[in-house]
């Protein structure tokens, strides 16, 4: 297993396969040898809480290149996404442009009452 893999909670599950040997996805047979583990470098990182959800954002680098995987924990419930360094000033210009959204819209639900 690969250390940013999780095993799935249902079990492994075969991909499908074909005469070739290869799934209609290119994935190997069910019965290949697992891939060794990819060794990963920290780079950076950084964790901030929002409200009950709790995010890591982890910079780092494999001999593919480097990534920033950000974790969300909420209540021992972990998700994952992994955006390739490539990717990262798009990823970063959509969420200036949903932060510069999120202030210039009025909100259709009122903001809490301040406790007394």
């Amino acid at each position: 297993m690969i250390s940013n893999e999780r095993p799935s909670p249902y079990g492994r599950q075969p991909y499908p396969s074909h005469s070739h040997g290869h799934s209609s996805y290119g994935a190997p047979k069910y019965n290949a040898q697992p891939r060794p583990p990819v060794n990963e470098d920290t780079l950076k990182s950084a964790e901030v809480q929002i409200e009950r959800k709790f995010f890591v954002f982890t910079l780092k680098e494999n001999p593919r290149g480097r990534f920033l995987r950000i974790t969300e924990d909420v209540g021992g419930r972990r998700d994952t996404i992994i955006i390739p360094s490539t990717g990262l000033a798009d990823f970063k210009k959509i969420v200036d442009e949903m932060v510069k959204a999120a202030d210039e819209i009025p909100s259709k639900t009122p903001p809490p009452e301040p406790l007394p």
